[in-house]
């Protein structure tokens, strides 16, 4: 599958990195997916700071319970996280495509309480079935949605049919990391400069 966007050349205008991180948290929920997905992460979210200080996603409010969820800003230095293995890519994107980007998650992340897991649309997917449930998503659905509207990425179906795989494989995004999350997140020095790593 073709998945492609409008990308700029970073000479033509300012341009910002967005980051795209997929993880898999090794959760009883998460085996479940990868046992349907056949693929080793299972959950995306978008990141506007190599700090990673700002990550967004939709997944579950308490990390013990996977059925109550909605709209989350992930602590990548919480224990779930520092467990987990993870895949950090990044790709360059305009400042007027940043802030319409943080516009839309401010949007949700102000009215939250209004959002709800799409795990309906998780069912959905397994059958190929695009779910249009309002103000519902779940974690690739959600990014899928914050790139096409604030970016203008062409995912030629709909975001409820895009996989965490899907955003994996889109065109002009540069892996910055890949490996256990705590040898990212606990090294200020790796964090403040990315490189294409690949830790065992």
């Amino acid at each position: 599958m073709s998945l492609e966007w409008g990308y700029i050349t970073k000479e033509k205008v300012d341009m910002e990195k967005v980051y795209l991180l997929f993880t898999d948290t090794g959760t009883l929920f998460t085996r479940i997916i990868k046992l349907y997905t056949r693929k080793n992460y299972n959950h995306a979210s978008i990141a506007f700071d190599s700090d990673f200080q700002e990550v967004y996603s939709f997944g579950r409010k308490n990390p013990n319970n996977p059925f109550i969820g909605g709209f989350v800003k992930e602590d990548l230095r919480n224990k779930l996280f520092l467990r987990s293995r993870g895949a950090i890519y990044s790709f360059w994107a305009t400042d007027e495509q940043v802030l319409r980007m943080k516009e839309i998650i401010k949007a949700i992340e102000t009215n939250q309480q209004n959002y709800k897991y799409n795990l309906t649309g998780l069912i959905t997917y397994t059958f190929n079935k695009p779910s249009y449930r309002k103000n519902a998503y779940f974690c690739s659905q959600f990014v899928a949605h914050v790139l096409k509207e604030g970016a203008n990425f062409n995912f030629r179906k709909p975001v409820s049919l895009v996989s965490p795989h899907d955003l994996q494989c889109l065109s002009n995004l540069q892996l910055e990391y890949e490996g256990p999350l705590f040898h990212l997140v606990m090294n200020k020095k790796r964090l403040g400069k990315l490189y294409r790593y690949n830790v065992g």
